[in-house]
């Protein structure tokens, strides 16, 4: 029963109906929304056979730890997943075959993001980006819990998060896989539009304001910069990692 935890909102619980709907031990809902948008998620939930319980909104807040979930909570089981990055990044080369190329690794590493809206948003991103797996370390991060995954709208159960206990080393063991390492740093004088970001890669974003750590910073393989052209100084952190993450797509083609 550890394993149990609680996901809310419409796209957390709809995403974990999509991919693993026999996980999902249960649905909470709020029957008082009659909107179009709730009668098509349960239509999913009863497609999908899970048990479904109506509860009066303060109950459903109490279980989510929030009241922002929209009426829709549930309880699921942990997905399995690589257990750890080393697994990851093996399966990767072990797909590769004579007749496909290899798959290039693209990661995101972030150094100090211990905000847990913002470590949902770039989990949203990351998915989006098609990231095979994002890093932190277990100290200065924030680790996945009900508000991650509301506000990563499913991406917390689809993008594999390890938390490292030395993200230094960890980051020599990526460059050991020739991984390349690129970190970002306002001081920086190439642009990620000047770096080359199409092989295996680990894109490295610290939190806005803070940045990178020093021994994280010289980790690193190259940094580079976003260039910014208005007042403001820096971006968020979601914000800078879907700039990165989309310039490498680009790149890759």
């Amino acid at each position: 029963m550890s394993e149990n935890k609680v996901l809310f909102g419409f796209h957390a619980v709809g995403v974990r109906l999509k991919i693993a709907p026999a996980s999902v031990i249960e649905v909470l809902f709020d029957p008082t929304r009659r909107d179009a948008r709730m009668k098509g998620f349960l239509e999913r939930a009863r497609e999908a056979q899970v048990r479904l319980i109506e509860a009066d909104a303060l109950r459903i807040a109490k279980l989510a730890g929030s009241h922002g979930h929209q009426g829709v909570a549930a309880r699921v089981l942990a997905v399995p997943s690589a257990r750890s990055l080393d697994e990851l990044l093996e399966r990767l080369e072990a797909a590769a075959s004579p007749d496909s190329p290899p798959t290039q690794p693209l990661l995101l590493v972030l150094d100090g993001v211990t905000d847990p809206h913002n470590l949902g948003a770039c989990l949203r991103v990351a998915d989006g980006a098609g990231v095979h797996a994002v890093i932190a370390p277990k100290d200065h991060a924030a680790g996945i819990n009900a508000t991650v995954a509301k506000v990563a709208s499913g991406a917390a159960d689809t993008v594999p998060y390890f938390m490292v206990t030395n993200l230094a080393r960890t980051l020599g063991e990526l460059k050991e896989r020739n991984i390349w390492v690129v970190g970002t740093s306002d001081q920086a004088p190439k642009t990620i539009y000047q770096a080359d970001l199409r092989g295996p890669l680990a894109l490295v974003l610290g939190a806005e304001g803070q940045g990178l750590r020093q021994l994280t910073s010289k980790s690193c393989d190259e940094l580079v910069r976003i260039p910014m052209h208005g007042a403001v100084e820096s971006l968020n952190v979601s914000v800078a990692s879907a700039v990165c993450l989309f310039e490498a797509r680009r790149q890759r083609g």
